[in-house]
Formats: structure tokens, sequence, C-alpha cells
């Protein structure tokens, strides 16, 4: 756990980095080492693990806050580090809720030190977080996954009390099991008695002198977990889903944290996702888009016909109701937009061209009127 990196070493930007920078940073470090751009590379996928890991603690404001105080120990509970006391005098020691709580009672000692935590009391376990990529159906109709996480959960070798089989914690024998030891400090104010977690047990009251060999004391573990999720019908690329209690195992009881799940979408070949609405576009010939025309239509929900009338012309929309991705948040549906392309041929034979001279030599005289005099209009707008 030591030669963890520090978490804006691992993203490449400074320690007063702005919110929007370290996003923009993650975003391409996460692209960059993204495992389906980089199948079977070892190296990789530990990068983005790495870039996951420092994302989640520097984009959530609390995090960031404990890691710049008490770096990983702040944000990891395999580190086993505290939060410390008040220490604006120089290192001198001494905690100023501490002396003005021996003085005036214990109510005054939170406003230096906002109060210790109680080392045994249940504490809630950290939130994770991984990425997905789905296919586009996938997205719109929804699906479950499996994932695969790092996260910490309770010892299996000792059930979570830090000692070895067959042995128990101990009585701290420096603070008699209080978890709080007295001393006494001169200082401007006279003789001042004040209490801090003891040195030995770490406030907790118990030593553990045969630690279990498997988490070596902690009674906590990180392994690699699998965890089913639900991805929501409707969801959209760059969303995420929450899964409770799917997160690290809390403390002394306390809940385990949530997992937190980033969904990438692939691109579709020929569907384009504009809100709950899709996109399709249909290639057609000129014959076709005048004469009009039976099309099938790839949709969601499969093929439809339908009869694309004549005279259409390029870039006609015609709209296929409740055809598109479901509502994330309801049961309504979007809709399936076509928009019409005509396709030129770019090669014909000379029977092909004289048919199509005759063809246009046999148009009603008006339409052709009506075709030169809008050129004749633009050139002499043009000009």
């Amino acid at each position: 756990m030591a030669d963890k990196r520090d978490y804006y070493e691992v993203l490449g930007v400074s320690k007063g980095a702005s919110d929007d920078e370290i996003k923009k940073a993650y975003r391409k470090m996460a692209k960059q080492y993204h495992p389906d751009l980089n199948p079977g590379n070892a190296e990789a996928e530990a990068k983005f693990k790495e870039c996951n890991e420092a994302y989640e603690v520097l984009s959530d404001a609390d995090k960031k806050a404990k890691y710049d105080r008490f770096g990983h120990a702040g944000v990891d509970p395999n580190y086993g580090a505290g939060g410390g006391g008040f220490d604006g005098f120089g290192g001198m020691g001494f905690d100023m809720g501490d002396i003005f709580s021996s003085i005036f009672g214990s109510g005054f000692g939170g406003g230096f030190g906002g109060g210790r935590a109680n080392p045994n009391a249940p504490q809630r376990g950290g939130d994770i977080q991984t990425n997905i990529t789905i296919s586009f159906e996938e997205a719109a109709k929804g699906c479950r996954k499996t994932v695969e996480v790092n996260r910490v959960e309770v010892c299996d070798g000792c059930s979570g009390s830090g000692a070895a089989a067959g042995s128990t914690a101990k009585t701290c024998t420096q603070c008699g099991g209080s978890g709080q030891v007295t001393t006494q400090q001169r200082t401007i104010l006279g003789v001042m008695q004040t209490q801090k977690p003891c040195p030995t047990c770490g406030g907790k009251g118990t030593v553990i002198p045969n630690p279990c060999a498997k988490c070596r004391g902690a009674g906590r573990i990180r392994r690699a977990a699998k965890v089913e999720v639900n991805i929501p019908a409707g969801i959209d690329d760059r969303q995420a889903v929450s899964v409770r209690s799917q997160g690290n195992k809390g403390i002394n009881g306390g809940p385990a944290g949530d997992l937190r799940v980033g969904v990438n979408v692939r691109s579709h070949p020929y569907f384009e996702r504009d809100g709950y609405n899709v996109w399709y576009q249909a290639n057609i010939s000129y014959v076709q888009a005048a004469l009009g025309c039976e099309l099938i239509v790839p949709t969601l929900d499969g093929d439809v016909k339908y009869t694309v009338p004549a005279g259409t012309q390029p870039g006609d929309v015609f709209k296929l109701k409740d055809r598109g991705v479901q509502n994330l948040n309801g049961r309504s549906k979007g809709d399936q937009l076509v928009r019409i392309e005509i396709v030129v041929p770019k090669k014909l034979s000379e029977k092909q061209k004289d048919m199509l001279r005759d063809f246009e030599a046999d148009l009603n005289p008006a339409n052709v009127s009506t075709l030169n005099d809008e050129k004749k209009g633009f050139f002499k707008k043009k000009k």
C-alpha cells in the first residue's frame, strides 16, 4: 500500500488544479488506457484502474479535502491513519480543544478540534467506482452486467477481529482500556491537564499481541469481487449507476459504501441518438423518390415497412412514432426519425444516359421553365 502514487501525479495535474482540469485529465487518461482499446494489455488495465481510483477521490470535495490533508491515509482505511488534532502551534504537541475542555468541560472542545471520533464506533465504508462499456441497443433496452471491482472486505482469516486464530485482543496496559492518556503541561495559563488518544492502542483501549497473518491485524483486506449491475433502459453515454452497499465494507459493523458504475456507450453503425429520439438515414434512388416505394426500415424493435410517397425530396424526414429510446425515468419512448437521401449513380451506360436525356426532354415544359427561372433568379442575385 505504501508504494501508491500521488493521485495528482497519476492524473498529471497540479495540486491546485480546478475541478474541470481534473475531470478533463481523467477523461483523457481513461480513454487512453480503457481496456476496450487495449485488449490483453495488463499494464494499461492497471493504469486505467489507477486513474479511476485517483478520480474517485479528487472529484469528491470531501475526500479531496481529506486527501490533501492526510494523503492516502485520509481516504484509504487500509492505511489505518486518523485525523489528528489541532497542530497550529509549531508542533508543541497539545490540543487547544483538550485544554479548554479540561478547564470548562467537554462542551468547549468542539470549537477547536471538532471532537474526536470514537475509534470503536461503527463507520461507513468508502464508496468505490468502476466503468463498463455497453452497446447502443443495451443502453436503449437496459441490461444486466457483471463487473469486477477491488474493494475492502472483512478479513475471513480473523472475521474482522485482527487477531490470529485462537487469540484475542488484550486490554491496553498503557491506558488501562480507556483509550485515553492524561498528561500535564505547564503553559502560560498554568499547569494544564489534557487527554489524548493512547499512542499504544490508537484510542481503541485494546492491543493485538498476535495479529492475523492474512490482514496483519487490520481486520480488513482488499480483494477482487464480482457484482451484478442492473443497467436501466434509456441510460446514455457518460451517465452512471449506483449500486447500494457494494462498496468497501464498513468498520466495526458499520454499513458498506456504494459502488458507482460509469457507463460508456458504443456508437452504432447506422443509428444516432438525439436525446430519446433515434436518427436513421435511408438512401433511395431517384426513381424510388419520384415514383414512391415501400421501404424496409431497421429500428430498435426490428424492421418495419414504410411507404415513401411519390415526389419525396432529398432531406425529407418522416417519423416512426415510439420507435426510439425508452425514457430513463418513465415508460414513454422517443421516436425514430428517418432522413431521406437520394443516391445519384456515378456510372451510367450510354443507353441509360440516352434514356435520361429523353426523360428530361419529355418533362412538363412548365416544370422546366420554373426550374430555369429559379436558376436565372439565383444568378441575378449573385450578380
